[in-house]
């Protein structure tokens, strides 16, 4: 008897894929959050430099692409079990509806908008920070105040959602 058939074992994959790249991406966003931001005004100002030139864009790529990574893996793991479009849909047009997919629909829309966050403000926002793209020292202040902003409401949003997906795998 095989202990896993494909389908399983590629679901099995993809969801140690979905995770890992959550933990990153959620890791990183409550570095920023909890770590980096409250300590860089404690940090003397001729240092400062450093952390913005050497770890913050080190730190950014693995945030980003551990958002796009936790999106994808995400939506190849839902299409896998057979509950995409059912989750998209919060469960709404489904015949039998399951409180798992709607559930789990509510942390993917909540992942998704987080990600559109990732990479519509806080990363065009970020690349003003790191001198990626030029700006003015006011845009730059006016993009670190953005990405900021949009950062927390990340982590904010981060712990529904993550609830959601505890939730629906823990619960059903």
């Amino acid at each position: 008897m095989d202990f896993l058939n494909q389908q399983e074992w590629w679901s099995v994959f993809i969801r140690w894929l979905h995770i890992g790249s959550g933990i990153m991406w959620i890791g990183h966003l409550w570095y920023f959050n909890f770590t980096q931001t409250p300590t860089m005004p404690k940090i003397p100002t001729e240092l400062r430099p450093a952390i913005v030139r050497y770890i913050l864009p080190e730190a950014l790529f693995w945030f980003r692409w551990g958002a796009a990574a936790t999106l994808l893996f995400g939506l190849i793991l839902a299409w896998l079990q057979g509950y995409l479009g059912s989750a998209i849909a919060l469960g709404i047009p489904d015949p039998h509806p399951h409180g798992k997919t709607t559930a789990i629909g509510w942390g993917m829309w909540i992942g998704f908008i987080m990600f559109l966050n990732v990479w519509l403000i806080i990363w065009p926002n970020q690349q003003k920070v790191i001198g990626l793209v030029s700006a003015t020292p006011d845009e730059v202040n006016a993009a670190r105040r953005m990405a900021g902003l949009a950062s927390r409401v990340n982590t904010l949003l981060s712990i529904p959602m993550l609830y959601a997906m505890v939730f629906a795998a823990h619960r059903y």
